[in-house]
This record gives C-alpha cells, structure tokens and sequence, in this order.
C-alpha cells in the first residue's frame, strides 16, 4: 500500500466542455473560437495543483470500479493518487459546460447528479496520517468524516461556494481554514464590506479566513496575524479564470502543509492562482513551486496592505 499523502481532499471531479468566444460574456453572444474537453472539479484541480507545486496529493472520494475510468487515469496522470479513493460502479463525475469570454470570464453550466463525497465508513487509519483536509459544499455529505478527520488534528480547508442550509453552516464551522469567494461570503453573512465579512466568519476555533474576489485580488485575516488584510491581485495576461479558485485552494493547503503562515501562505495561493489563469482551462497552466516564488520575488508583484472598515467595501 502507498504512503498516505500529507494532503488529501474529496469533493467535485468533473469533465468540463469548455467553448471559448470572441466576446465577453456581457455581450450576449459570439462567434465560438475554440471547443476543447478538459478534466475539472473543485477539488480534483486543487489536488492537481498540489501535485503540480511538487505536494502529495490524494483524492479519496468516490471513483467508479473500472481500472481505465477516465477521472481515475486523469487524476493519476496529474500525479494524485488514488489508491485510498472509496469505489462503486454507480461512481460518476460532475459534466459541466463551460463558456468562457474574450475577456477570461465564465459561465458554468453543471449537472452534479453523480455520486459526491465520500464512503462513511472511511478509515480513520489513513486520516490521520494526513495533516490537511481540502472539501468542497459537497461534504455536507460526509459530513461525519469531515468531523473525524477535525478531531483526529487535520486542519479542514474549506472551498463553499453555495449552501443548502444549515448542513452547510455545521461545514462552514468544521473548517478552521475557511476560503470562500467574495460574492459567497455577501450572501452567508449579509455583510456588505470585506471586513465586516471577514469578521463575521472569524471565529475562536478558526485558523484563518479567506476571501477572493478575482482580479481584486483577497482578503484575509488569520490567528497569527493582527489585523485584516487586502493583498492586490498580480496583473497577468489573462486568457482563462476557470478553475483559478481551485489552485488557490491547492496551493494554499501546500503552503499550509509546510508550515507557512498566514500571510505567506495567502501570497503563495495568489500567485499559484495569477499564473494558472494565463492558460486555458482549470489544468494547462497549474505552475510549478519554482513558477511561483519567481513571481513572488518579481519588483511588481503586489504587497498586502492593512484593510480599514471606511475603504472596505469594493461596491461589487
């Protein structure tokens, strides 16, 4: 039997359709440039990019039975390994389709009638020989795994975009690393200002609060730092934004299992983040480590700045 990897996660694993246009989004309609076939999800990307930045990764939520099942040999060829991933013939991915516009923005349109989660009996013998626990909204139903694998000392890294209720909000308190999109965060805590969010999420038993907003870069606040704090996006050339949010969690949860703090491990996540948006799709441009500190220590990369209530609000 493998090593269990240092980061594990289940949750989303999709076969994306992606069409790209000559327009944006907001214009209605386009010409079609290009229509590929790539390989998604929340977390199935996340544990790409772990692997990518030169992690151990394992996906350890359900997978169908067959040997050649096309998510399985794709995670495999990512380099994440699947050998403690739960099996069932019924096993099936998310199938989105996806447009993306002129200007990098998407439209993603899903079915996620498939088998999501993870096997409620999931051994507690390989969980705690892992240290971070990346999930997805999908975990509300595994929810008694994400709560064992709390207990047995993982750190629990959140990726919430939507909520079904109050399953979500016991998900949302299981994660002491919560990462959530900016527009999410609005709607959870009927805030408007980045800070007023950042403090409604906070919570004694956190370890840090996260929020995106694309190319206004994040805000964050952690246990070890003082403060709340805004950390301007990098300025790239961007061709696509899928699965950007999705190599931020992977990146981040890299930088956490090595020990990084918060801010070094927000700045690591951003600039993974930055770089995998000038390729197309959610795995083309997944950088390495080496990429990444590269733009890190670049003149013009961004410094994070102290965020005061009164300039707060991004009016999105």
């Amino acid at each position: 039997m493998p090593t269990v990897p240092s980061i594990l996660g289940f949750g989303a694993i999709a076969i994306d359709d992606i069409v790209y246009v000559d327009q944006p989004l907001s214009a209605g309609k386009g010409k079609v440039l290009q229509s590929v076939r790539a390989f998604g999800g929340n977390v199935a990307t996340a544990l790409a990019a772990v692997a990518r930045l030169g992690g151990s990764a394992g996906f350890v939520g359900w997978l169908g039975s067959a040997a050649d099942d096309a998510v399985l040999c794709d995670l495999v060829a990512n380099g994440v390994e699947t050998a403690f991933a739960p099996r069932h013939p019924d096993a099936r991915p998310v199938r989105s389709r996806i447009t993306v516009g002129s200007d990098g923005e998407r439209f993603i349109a899903y079915d996620d009638e498939a088998m999501l989660g993870t096997a409620p009996d999931f051994p507690d013998e390989v969980l705690s020989r892992a240290t971070v626990l990346i999930v997805d909204g999908y975990a509300i139903r595994s929810m008694d795994v994400v709560a064992r694998a709390r207990d047995l000392g993982l750190a629990i890294l959140g990726d919430i975009e939507w909520s079904a209720g109050p399953a979500t909000e016991r998900l949302i308190a299981l994660c002491d690393h919560l990462i959530l999109p900016l527009g999410f965060a609005r709607t959870a805590t009927g805030r408007r200002s980045p800070a007023e969010m950042l403090d409604a999420l906070w919570s004694p038993s956190r370890s840090a609060v996260v929020l995106t907003d694309g190319g206004r870069g994040v805000y964050y606040r952690g246990h070890d730092e003082t403060g709340l704090w805004h950390l301007p996006s990098h300025r790239v050339a961007v061709i696509d934004s899928t699965g950007a949010g999705d190599c931020f969690h992977g990146a981040y949860a890299h930088a956490l299992a090595r020990g990084a703090d918060t801010a070094g491990r927000v700045a690591f996540a951003a600039g993974a983040a930055a770089l995998s948006i000038t390729g197309r799709g959610g795995r083309e441009a997944l950088p390495t480590a080496d990429e990444v500190t590269k733009l890190l220590s670049s003149t013009n990369a961004p410094s994070a700045v102290e965020l005061k209530y009164a300039q707060g609000d991004t009016g999105t």
